[in-house]
């Protein structure tokens, strides 16, 4: 049922409209005023609010204005049986979702209700995916090393400098560059991932840079590469120490001049791309055995940020495996399970050798394998 407040100075307008939204099934709240109206959009917090343009004490486009102030989602449509061009423009120019002259035909009320709420839903379902998303990358702990880690992000993240993420598997390294784009002016645009790992050596300029059509034999189209796609936002090099000589060259020029050349192309593109990178190599041990350019190094490395390994920070490990049993238990539909004193204890004696990437698994072993309550013998049982 999707509420509705109707401001609107004359009585039979009101009424006519609540008997025809109250018969559509939709809850209908009345205001004969804007002052009356602003505090019932407060109060009532509406879906959707119809709000007259003519209007004493306080005019329509007064009252859209301040309901913005507070309540920017919430569509407002204006209606007004005095309306020209130059009104309509004005209150969509000031955030009405749409504008409806009087007398008020009744197929055109009724779709723009629609279209407005499926617009509210979808702004409600997308703020509710990121902060979904937003937590998913949340950094849990409070032990030196990893508070050390979120002031080196705290410094960094506003700047536009290329950042290096060293630390081994499983550490989090992913999650120290979501948060760093997060909180840096590009958060808005794109995060681009690239896993150099994961993509063969003839196909990782391709992924990086993009192909024209017919520049090798199965590029059947032209394809934008990672670079471009980032554009305005970041792009994320994650296991970089593993990327071939070539692909660092013209990784190496794309830092240097902010420009691309596709795959079988020949003009440059301009690209704005904040990047940061992450590797579980020691590069300055793979550069003196040739794997690595120290030119590239040092264009990546203007700040470097180290990831310490589980071992290094056992005191967030109660903090860490509650947050994941919480979440699993979330995911897998089931009742909250809890963690015993001794569990705890078994947990910080493990030899955490992939880091918090295992710790989670393991988690979800012993919610699967376990009663409600996880005892120190289950965790030594399932380690």
């Amino acid at each position: 049922m999707t509420k509705i407040l109707v401001i609107d100075d004359e009585r039979s307008i009101r009424n006519s409209m609540k008997d025809i939204l109250q018969y559509e099934g939709h809850d209908v709240v009345l205001a004969e005023n804007g002052m009356e109206g602003l505090v019932s959009v407060k109060s009532e917090k509406p879906d959707i609010v119809f709000c007259d343009i003519k209007m004493p004490k306080m005019e329509g486009i007064e009252v859209l204005e301040r309901i913005k102030e507070f309540s920017t989602d919430t569509p407002v449509i204006m209606i007004s049986g005095h309306g020209t061009i130059d009104t309509a423009i004005e209150a969509i120019r000031k955030g009405a979702y749409d504008f409806i002259e009087k007398p008020l035909d009744l197929n055109r009320l009724l779709i723009t209700i629609k279209n407005a709420t499926d617009k509210h839903q979808l702004i409600h379902e997308t703020k509710t995916l990121k902060n979904k998303v937003s937590k998913k990358y949340d950094m849990i702990g409070e032990s030196e090393a990893i508070n050390h880690v979120r002031s080196m992000i705290d410094k960094v993240a506003v700047s536009d400098a290329r950042i290096l993420i060293t630390g081994p598997n499983g550490s989090g390294k992913e999650l120290v560059a979501h948060q760093l784009h997060e909180l840096s002016h590009r958060k808005d645009n794109a995060f681009v991932e690239v896993n150099c790992a994961a993509i063969p050596s003839e196909l990782i300029e391709s992924e990086l840079f993009g192909h024209e059509k017919g520049s090798f034999t199965s590029a059947i189209k032209q394809k934008k590469g990672k670079f471009e796609l980032a554009t305005g936002g970041t792009l994320f090099l994650d296991e970089i120490g593993d990327m071939s000589l070539s692909a660092q060259a013209k990784v190496l020029r794309a830092l240097q001049e902010q420009k691309i050349t596709r795959v079988g192309g020949d003009a440059d593109i301009n690209v704005d791309v904040r990047v940061i990178a992450a590797t579980n190599k020691n590069l300055k041990e793979e550069i003196k055995k040739g794997n690595f350019r120290e030119d590239l190094y040092h264009r990546l490395s203007v700040i470097i940020i180290d990831v310490p390994p589980l071992n290094q920070r056992l005191e967030d490990i109660e903090a860490l495996a509650s947050h994941f049993l919480t979440q699993v238990c979330t995911d897998m539909g089931i009742a909250p399970k809890s963690l015993s004193p001794d569990a705890i204890s078994a947990l910080k004696e493990c030899e955490w050798t992939g880091n918090i990437r295992e710790l989670r698994n393991v988690v979800e072993r012993l919610v699967i394998l376990c009663g409600n309550t996880i005892t120190g013998e289950d965790v030594r049982m399932y380690r």
